[in-house]
């Protein structure tokens, strides 16, 4: 059995945050102990871990609910997981795509500013009229 703070400690997931999880029904309320502190089974620290390992992969805490859901239930199929990473790989590529055209447009504001006052700044002329902008970002 473990404390919150050891759960913290081994899983790398602030203590707040496990209460947090606790509150959003991704992990189970642990059983108290007699001096009312929680105690957390290993079961329990496997959840958190992969809970935090989701979230390093930049699921959203609904996703990971569906997940938690079927890692409770292994005999369903896994087409619900398989739309889960294919969803939020899509997602991560429009995002991508997204800081590409902000990369390009902000290179080329950058490229073509020589002023040498801010009043003159291509840099805060652009970013004062998005009609300046050559894309849409």
């Amino acid at each position: 059995m473990f404390s919150i703070g050891e759960m913290s400690r081994r899983s790398g997931v602030k203590v707040p945050t496990i209460r947090y999880y606790e509150q959003m029904g991704l992990i189970d309320a642990p059983e108290r102990s007699a001096g009312n502190q929680r105690r957390y089974t290993r079961a329990e620290l496997d959840r958190l871990t992969f809970i935090r390992h989701a979230r390093e992969l930049g699921l959203s805490l609904e996703a990971i609910g569906e997940l938690v859901r079927l890692s409770e239930n292994p005999a369903l199929p896994h087409d619900e997981a398989h739309r889960i990473a294919t969803s939020h790989l899509a997602s991560i590529r429009e995002r991508i795509a997204r800081l590409k055209r902000l990369e390009a447009e902000l290179t080329r504001i950058e490229a073509n500013c020589h002023a040498d006052q801010a009043g003159d700044c291509n840099i805060m002329q652009v970013i004062a009229d998005h009609g300046l902008c050559e894309t849409e970002h």
